[in-house]
């Protein structure tokens, strides 16, 4: 099905070129609802009394799409500018009245999935399940997903148990631990790996082991101390 972008006062709105589109932006002039349609304005959306179920349906289909195709275009466009307007891109987020913290999520995600790899019949949510991982792991779960319909709760659930089941697996004489992290200490972290070109999970195991060394390698304690203190001081630095 063709379709085309429509933008208006910032605010993108897509609808279907095809006669059977729901989704019309409501016109200057203070138009109507024309049979079996639904108008959107800048703040809702004006339904007309007569809507059919089949019509109601389907536009809630294509309202779902706008949503999860909206959050990518955020993400590739603060890439575009992080990547070439490094010291303007925070002004044009500004100008634009949006969450810097929010867009900042988007990126990250976006960044981790090029064009080709993104799955259309999958959320933006299904994505951000699985951008940690490396990517042969990506495609695995994004590919079961698809497979069995998934929600965004059973590939987190699956992910988990996978997880948990490797971490087992030979470690009988050894317990396994899981680490209670904030979310947003977490997206922190996985940023400041990113910056540096390193793979989250390796950064992570760099970053602790570097602290870990520099606090035993003193037999006092303190300079060691100090030292992770210094690190930590680093990390503190990338937060914006």
């Amino acid at each position: 099905m063709d379709s085309t972008t429509d933008v208006q006062d910032a605010k993108v709105v897509w609808a279907h070129r095809s006669t059977a589109s729901i989704l019309r932006r409501q016109r200057k002039g203070g138009e109507r609802p024309a049979h079996g349609q639904v108008l959107t304005t800048r703040v809702g959306l004006e339904i007309p009394v007569d809507l059919t179920f089949e019509d109601w349906e389907r536009a809630g289909q294509q309202l779902a799409s706008v949503v999860n195709s909206s959050v990518w275009w955020l993400g590739d466009w603060l890439v575009h500018g992080r990547d070439n307007f490094s010291d303007r891109y925070k002004r044009g987020v500004r100008e634009a009245g949006l969450s810097y913290q929010t867009l900042r999520n988007y990126a990250w995600v976006s960044r981790r999935f090029e064009l080709s790899r993104r799955r259309p019949c999958l959320s933006f949510q299904h994505h951000a399940e699985v951008a940690s991982l490396s990517v042969p792991e990506q495609e695995l779960f994004l590919d079961r997903s698809e497979q069995m319909r998934w929600n965004t709760k059973q590939l987190r659930s699956a992910i988990r148990d996978a997880h948990e089941d490797v971490s087992g697996c030979g470690k009988k004489a050894s317990e396994v631990q899981r680490l209670a992290v904030p979310a947003n200490r977490l997206q922190w972290w996985r940023e400041a790996a990113e910056e540096s070109g390193i793979d989250f999970e390796k950064w992570v195991l760099e970053t602790l082991d570097g602290a870990a060394g520099q606090a035993l390698d003193e037999a006092d304690g303190i300079e060691g101390a100090e030292g992770a203190s210094d690190i930590v001081d680093e990390l503190a630095a990338l937060r914006p």
